[in-house]
């Protein structure tokens, strides 16, 4: 990562960060940025560093000025996500516990169908490795974590979600929308929009597939 340059400045008064190191987040944002993209549209196996340095119009070597490796370019592109993720958190109105998970997983989906989540494979250990080290990254998790699983508490309590299942569980299923292969199955039919699929798959997530 880029280690910005902070000139000196009175007391009282916020550091200015140099031009330079501006320039250098600016360009460390737009590798971030790409990572993201082909992270998305390829997955973690098939993205290679060097279609990450092609897309942003930069060598090789500079792009490992700012990350080591391709694990480590993973990695900060779920913190990026994390962050959108927190954000959209704050910014979510007061409701329903339930109202609050449905948007969640709206939003996960939205972001997928959009090509802006990544996609990551379960098992890789050096991956695993670069996330587990990655200070933001756990940070985001775990603050993202506790707020869903308050609602999934919440709406259990009140009868809005099963009881008997383990919260964790419940956690994990919403998670696994951002990366649900259903959405680019019935994209590929053609026969709905993005928000008819959505909608489609929240109903089997939160209603099951039983007749009501």
């Amino acid at each position: 990562m880029v280690t910005k340059h902070i000139s000196a400045a009175p007391a009282g008064e916020p550091a200015k960060v140099s031009f330079k190191a501006q320039m250098l987040q600016v360009r460390e944002d737009a590798i971030v940025q790409a990572a993201n993209r082909l992270l998305a549209e390829k997955g973690f196996d098939l993205m290679t560093v060097d279609q990450v340095a092609a897309d942003v119009g930069i060598a090789k070597a500079s792009l490992y000025k700012h990350f080591p490796s391709k694990e480590d370019l993973a990695a900060a592109a779920m913190v990026r996500v994390l962050g959108q993720a927190r954000a959209f958190l704050a910014g979510l109105p007061e409701a329903a516990p339930l109202t609050q998970l449905k948007a969640v997983a709206r939003w996960m989906m939205e972001m997928q169908l959009a090509g802006d989540m990544p996609s990551l494979p379960s098992q890789n250990s050096s991956l695993r490795a670069a996330l587990m080290g990655n200070k933001a990254y756990l940070d985001g998790l775990v603050q993202i974590s506790d707020t869903i699983g308050g609602w999934i508490e919440q709406a259990q309590k009140s009868g809005e979600l099963n009881p008997a299942l383990p919260p964790m569980l419940v956690l994990y299923t919403l998670y696994a929308r951002a990366c649900d292969p259903v959405l680019e199955f019935m994209r590929a039919g053609g026969q709905h929009s993005d928000t008819e699929i959505i909608d489609l798959v929240l109903a089997t997530c939160f209603d099951g597939l039983s007749s009501r």
